[in-house]
């Protein structure tokens, strides 16, 4: 069967494939620490799935607005305004099937062929695939450890050119942890409404903040917020990934369009799930704080052991889950460094060429104390046998 002929310039989530052999092993009875996939190891909190519950025994089973229901829309508009400055009416937000659908709507109602797309790297992987899909150019900026693998004005600068429409930016950052400052942000917004750009705002780890402190672009100035997409969900910050609730707020024009796509896609999102999603808004925020502190408490462990091993190091992260750390004193490029580990000792990485960085790998610590000392124990002993 022939298929589509866009699909030769989209590769699968080597990510998932790589988490799918480490699941594969450890259903065989193989004593496996897998650090792949960025999806905290808690439970949804329980006031969140009774919500859910109710709303089942209510009868909120049928077909839902294409948008989202409107009490869950009123909530995040409020959430967006008190937490992070931004006036988003719950018209100019659509609830998605999950962050990642968010930002596909996006990409797919803002670009298509002779557009480029400006992502700094490393970036998540799904982004540049994203823009393929519709039709666009990826165009990578490089950074580095020098700059915190955060893009700097000048960058962008000398990237845009005049098929430049859209950059996405991503705070805290997947795969690096990084957060860009508010000075940072500053920075950035200047260029981006000098040049006219549109900016696609991920947020989703905003909850998973450490060191610094995590600002909403939009929130800037006028200039700035009608240039801006904020996309978002509840996956990480509440421990909802299966759940598949996102959201994605911006001008009313595009809005329009994303919900116009949503209703030839998937005509709406899961209508119970979403009251789930009101009550992590409305409900006790204990749970957030409990998370927060674990994750928290991880990095601190995780880091530490690695930068024991001679071979390696990272960058200190700000926020969300993740480790980039730095394998060239290996002498070995991360996909058969990943593949190593794991045939070797049990050990699942992300490799970082995924992530536009061939040179390093990717360690999720949204796992258990125990499973984060016995596989960095492994990480060394690997490392050091090399």
């Amino acid at each position: 069967m022939k298929l589509a002929e866009r699909l030769a310039q989209v590769s699968p989530s080597l990510t998932l494939a790589i988490d799918a052999r480490a699941k594969a092993m450890k259903a065989q009875g193989i004593d496996l620490c897998n650090f792949t996939v960025g999806e905290p190891d808690f439970d949804t909190p329980e006031h969140i799935r009774e919500a859910a519950k109710k709303a089942l025994d209510q009868g909120k089973t049928k077909y839902g607005n294409t948008s989202g229901e409107q009490k869950l829309r009123e909530a995040i508009s409020k959430k967006l305004k008190a937490e992070n400055g931004l006036d988003y009416p719950p018209e100019s937000i659509v609830v998605t099937n999950g962050g990642k659908h968010s930002l596909y709507s996006t990409i797919m109602a803002l670009v298509g062929p002779g557009d480029d797309v400006l992502i700094p790297a490393p970036f998540w992987l799904s982004y540049p695939e994203m823009v393929r899909l519709a039709g666009a150019n990826p165009v990578f900026i490089p950074t580095s450890v020098e700059t915190r693998y955060k893009m700097t004005p000048k960058m962008l600068r000398n990237a845009i050119t005049q098929r430049s429409r859209v950059v996405i930016l991503n705070s805290p950052s997947n795969p690096t942890g990084m957060v860009y400052s508010p000075k940072e942000i500053k920075a950035l917004a200047e260029v981006i409404v000098e040049k006219d750009l549109i900016v696609i705002s991920d947020e989703i780890y905003e909850k998973l903040v450490y060191d610094g402190e995590q600002v909403s672009i939009g929130s800037l100035s006028p200039d700035i917020f009608k240039r801006t997409i904020v996309s978002n969900g509840f996956a990480k910050a509440f421990a909802m990934t299966g759940w598949r609730i996102g959201y994605v707020a911006g001008p009313s024009d595009l809005i329009k369009a994303v919900a116009n796509i949503q209703s030839h896609s998937t005509s709406n999102v899961c209508t119970f799930a979403q009251y789930g999603a009101l009550a992590a808004l409305e409900g006790n925020q204990t749970c957030l704080q409990e998370m927060h502190k674990t994750f928290f408490e991880r990095r601190e462990l995780m880091y530490s052991l690695i930068q024991d091993i001679p071979q390696l190091s990272c960058a200190k992260p700000d926020g969300a889950f993740y480790l980039f750390v730095d394998i060239r004193k290996t002498g070995l490029k991360s996909l058969e460094f990943c593949n190593r580990l794991l045939e070797e000792c049990q050990v699942a990485a992300a490799p970082g060429v995924v992530f536009g960085d061939d040179n390093h790998i990717r360690f999720s610590y949204a796992t258990d104390f125990d499973t984060i000392r016995k596989g960095v124990a492994r990480l060394a002993k690997f490392v050091s046998s090399l």
